[in-house]
């Protein structure tokens, strides 16, 4: 019979095999665990110095390119919107850089622009009460119009058709005419800037063909069902069905999941509307101009770097008008002769 001894010992000696065994295991490896550990340290450490190095490479030619834009950016904006009035439409945490950058090239491109509407956050308060204050205002005012416009939709749509019909035209017959205000166009900012709804600067009253709506720094969230997002789109669709067209701008980090400009991308959003996911570099801001020049030409498009844009630019870029320079040296060049 087997004692209790025995099963004593027995374990004891399985044990202290395996402690001898552990011991003698890890002296054995122990340098070539080491060795293995130093050479994977060592193929990591180059990865990441090389990715480093593609790093800068890829900023320095990114910041060349930016720098031939810059130099070129008359010759390619050159009167591409000459005689045209845009608005700006400036949401709540919009990026000044886009803001100034959008404006500067309009002016290269010949536009005037009249003026920006900086939405305030409380147009966007979707609690019961906003909506209530929002759609009463809305109808008030809509109600005091000589043409007596019918809104529809939620409170963020009807201030939208309001808003549209206020400063945008197409410029064609029967249509408000371009760069002037009038009684609908006055009234409507001033009801909206009354209760704080909006703010404008320069004359957004007087009335623009084309519009530039400027979204966040930073989308509210990365759903897409999200209000915010949702009643950009929707203000940009109203904007550019009353005029001859509207682009969505944006920065990089501020056009992807849950902003306006992938609510428009995802969801398929038409209606002169067009869109740049870079406005916050030369490049993004040369093409929101050339974008706003096609769609008066009826082609709109997805531009920008984002894996959702459908092109980096418009393709082929619009040609420019020719420089004054340039005309007076063709007509004083002296004839061939034969």
């Amino acid at each position: 019979m087997i004692d209790f001894r025995y099963h004593l010992v027995s374990i004891v000696a399985i044990f202290l095999a395996l402690a001898v065994g552990l011991l003698l295991g890890s002296t054995v490896l122990r340098p070539y665990a080491l060795e293995g550990l130093q050479a994977l340290s060592k193929r990591q450490q180059h990865q990441i110095h090389s990715v480093i190095q593609a790093n800068d490479q890829l900023q320095r030619q990114n910041a060349a390119d930016n720098q031939l834009l810059q130099a070129n950016e008359v010759n390619l904006l050159r009167q591409l919107l000459a005689g045209q009035q845009v608005v700006l439409v400036v949401a709540p945490g919009a990026p000044d850089s886009v803001t100034s950058g959008v404006t500067h090239s309009l002016g290269l491109a010949g536009a005037n622009v009249t003026g920006q509407l900086q939405l305030q956050p409380s147009f966007f308060d979707t609690s019961p009460t906003g909506r209530q204050s929002l759609t009463q205002l809305a109808e008030q005012i809509a109600n005091q119009l000589p043409q007596g416009l019918v809104l529809t939709g939620s409170a963020q749509a009807q201030a939208s058709e309001l808003i549209a019909n206020a400063i945008m035209t197409k410029d064609g017959p029967g249509q408000p005419v371009a760069g002037q205000r009038d009684s609908t166009s006055v009234s409507v900012i001033n009801g909206l800037e009354g209760r704080g709804y909006l703010t404008p600067n320069g004359a957004p009253w007087d009335r623009a063909t084309l519009a530039v709506v400027i979204i966040p720094a930073t989308p509210p969230s990365t759903d897409d069902a999200n209000a915010a997002s949702q009643a950009l789109v929707t203000l940009a669709q109203q904007l550019g069905r009353a005029g001859q067209g509207t682009v969505v701008a944006g920065s990089v980090t501020g056009s992807g999941p849950g902003s306006a400009i992938d609510v428009m991308r995802q969801g398929g959003r038409a209606g002169n509307l067009s869109s740049v996911d870079n406005a916050d570099f030369p490049a993004g801001q040369i093409i929101v101009a050339q974008a706003l020049y096609y769609l008066m030409h009826g082609k709109s498009g997805s531009y920008g770097v984002l894996p959702t844009a459908n092109a980096g630019a418009p393709s082929p870029g619009p040609t420019p008008a020719p420089s004054a320079s340039a005309t007076a040296t063709a007509a004083n060049k002296p004839a061939a002769t034969r």
